[in-house]
């Protein structure tokens, strides 16, 4: 049994940056899919893929899964990059590209 603990990204349908502070621990998945010969859909017999565990910090979530026994992988956040931007600049003699309507 393994897990992967991350703090998920914002989401891309709205700019709201709700539940991105939270770790999550995710159980990753020990057998593979099976398509349903009849109604052809896709299923599993393993129930801890549907699990997810919401923590705080980090050291909470790797502390859970060492109390546990669960293998673990931490994986960074990765934080973005702010390109800071002025309107004024739009405008600005020196610009390399024409400004156009």
């Amino acid at each position: 049994m393994s897990a992967k603990i991350y703090r998920p990204a914002k989401t891309a349908m709205q700019s709201g940056k709700a539940k991105t502070n939270l770790w999550v621990l995710e159980f990753d998945q020990e057998t593979p899919r099976t398509i349903d010969p009849i109604m052809g859909y896709t299923s599993s017999a393993d129930t801890r893929q549907q699990v997810k565990l919401t923590f705080e910090t980090a050291e909470q979530a790797v502390a859970y899964a060492e109390r546990n026994g669960i293998e673990y992988r931490v994986i960074a956040p990765k934080e973005p990059t702010r390109k800071s931007v002025s309107y004024s600049d739009n405008f600005r003699f020196s610009r390399s590209q024409p400004w156009t309507h």
